[in-house]
């Protein structure tokens, strides 16, 4: 039976990751009601461990002046090691503190990838669960994925008041997020970049955000029953990746944004377009069955190839003549 360890709120962030140290692979630590004071990043960097806590009364504050991540799923110090497998961490609260923080890097790594001041890091890990966490007043973002993160399971997880994105992807693929509530974060409620392929996100509400959703990079994903509402800017933005060049500004091949279907999707007055597609080269993606409603800029945005297919259902397309009735806006001024 794997070890378990208790680790009481006094004990702050030392304590925790003391015990994880303890508890070895496969281990679990377990934390009670209360604010744990955290001066440096809790790592869990051993296959199959597990943080749990007691529900949202179980905060991890970050300190003043700490300057880096809260916690961290995986091994970003640990070079040339294959991914952490199995982690999990669960019935959270998290607190980045941003007011008492002077900076959004904690640490630049030897390939120049950077570690930021997120609530929660996942790097280079496979197999690993975040369920019933709240990430928020993050001096960067709430939950980042990145470094080859393979098959993620995000259940039940809010995010709010954060200085960039509620979640954001990279190098994310095979993943599953389901029960997002996003809201009120400085920049987007989702973001998607660097090869997030092949990932679901369902049950989403993201409400009061810069963005949405801001992709590039993105291919074959299934978004289903999104709703989005009161965006600052754009519902969602979609785009292909730029780069300077002697030449001048160009985009950058294979970034664009392909194969992704939208099921059910509601966007509700965002002070931008309902959905922004910048780049023709953004082909193949589908709206099956969607709501645009009241957005400032009106609804569906895009070139005039219109890379983006609009479906009354899954299987029926929509004709031109019922585009204002079964997409509420689209073309609206």
């Amino acid at each position: 039976m794997a070890a378990a360890v208790d680790v009481a709120a006094a004990a702050g962030g030392e304590g925790i990751q003391q015990a994880l140290d303890r508890v070895g692979a496969g281990g679990q630590v377990v934390l009670s009601r209360g604010t744990y004071i955290i001066h440096e990043p809790i790592i869990l960097c051993q296959n199959g461990q597990t943080l749990r806590g007691a529900g949202p009364a179980t905060i991890l504050c970050l300190a003043d002046g700490a300057n880096c991540p809260v916690v961290i799923l995986g091994a970003p110090l640990r070079k040339g090691k294959g991914p952490i497998r199995g982690l999990r961490l669960c019935d959270l609260l998290v607190d980045g503190n941003r007011a008492g923080q002077q900076k959004e890097v904690w640490r630049w790594l030897p390939d120049g990838a950077g570690l930021y001041n997120n609530g929660v890091g996942v790097w280079n890990a496979d197999d690993c669960t975040v369920e019933h966490v709240v990430c928020c007043h993050c001096r960067s973002g709430g939950l980042v994925s990145s470094q080859r993160t393979r098959r993620l399971k995000v259940l039940d997880y809010s995010a709010y008041d954060n200085q960039f994105d509620g979640l954001a992807c990279y190098l994310t693929e095979e993943s599953h997020f389901s029960q997002l509530d996003l809201h009120d974060n400085l920049a987007a409620g989702i973001s998607l970049d660097l090869d997030f392929n092949h990932n679901v996100i369902e049950g989403a509400v993201l409400s009061g955000n810069d963005l949405g959703v801001f992709m590039r990079q993105s291919r074959d994903n299934v978004f289903a029953g999104v709703t989005i509402r009161n965006s600052r800017h754009d519902g969602v933005f979609m785009a292909q990746s730029g780069e300077a060049t002697r030449a001048g500004w160009r985009l950058s091949p294979g970034t664009e944004c392909t194969g992704n279907s939208f099921n059910s999707l509601r966007v509700s007055g965002c002070g931008g377009r309902g959905f922004q597609v910048n780049n023709d080269s953004c082909t193949n993606n589908f709206i099956n069955g969607g709501q645009f409603v009241d957005n400032a800029q009106g609804g569906l945005c895009q070139a005039a190839t219109n890379p983006v297919t609009l479906r009354a259902g899954p299987e029926r397309p929509v004709s031109p003549l019922s585009l204002n009735r079964t997409f509420s806006s689209i073309g609206q001024p």
